[in-house]
C-alpha cells in the first residue's frame, strides 16, 4: 500500500554505488525487503524542523557511514555522520547469528530456528534503539523506521 508523501517521510532511497551487492543472495534480499518497507512506511522528521519529504542517500565514505538527506525536489544535500564504533560488535554479532539463522532454516528443528530468530530479532531491537539514540537531535523516526534504516547501516557497516 503506497501511502501519499507526507512532510515527515522518506520518499527514496539511495544507495552509494560502492555499495553493490551484499555478502550473501540472503543479505541483498534482507536489503531490498528493508529499503522496500521503508518507502511503504515510515517517520522520517529532519531537526531541526525540516520540512520533507525528504530522500535518503547512504554512502560509506572513509569507513565513516554518512546519511545524506535531501528535500523532495534535490538540491544540497544535509549530511549526517555516524560513528561505527558503537555499532560494530552489534552489526557483527547480528550478521553472525543471521548466519546461523540462514543455516537453520535448511537443518534444524522449528523450536531452534525460533530460538535463533528471537536472538536475531533481539540484536535487531537493539541496533534500531542505538540508532534512534545516536540521531537523537538530528532525525525524529518512529522504531520500525530506525528497525527498516538499521539493516541498512548493516550493509553499509559490512561493506565500507
Amino acid at each position: 500500500m503506497q501511502h501519499p508523501p507526507g512532510p515527515d517521510r522518506l520518499i527514496a532511497v539511495e544507495l552509494h554505488e560502492s555499495i553493490g551487492c551484499g555478502t550473501s543472495p540472503e543479505a541483498d534480499h534482507e536489503r531490498r525487503v528493508a529499503i522496500y518497507d521503508l518507502l511503504e512506511e515510515n517517520t522520517f522528521k529532519l531537526l531541526p524542523d525540516v520540512a520533507g519529504p525528504h530522500r535518503l542517500i547512504l554512502s560509506p565514505p572513509h569507513g565513516r557511514p554518512l546519511l545524506g538527506i535531501q528535500k523532495e525536489r534535490g538540491g544540497r544535500s544535509t549530511p549526517i555522520r555516524l560513528s561505527p564504533s558503537p555499532f560494530r560488535r552489534l552489526v557483527k554479532d547480528y550478521f553472525m547469528v543471521c548466519e546461523s539463522y540462514y543455516s537453520a532454516i535448511k537443518l534444524s528443528t522449528p523450536a531452534q530456528i525460533e530460538t535463533i530468530d528471537m536472538a536475531r530479532r533481539g540484536l535487531h531491537n537493539e541496533g534500531s534503539t542505538l540508532l534512534q539514540e545516536r540521531l537523537d537531535g538530528k532525525v525524529d523516526m518512529d522504531f520500525n523506521t530506525a528497525r527498516r534504516l538499521f539493516t541498512l547501516v548493516c550493509v553499509l557497516h559490512w561493506r565500507g
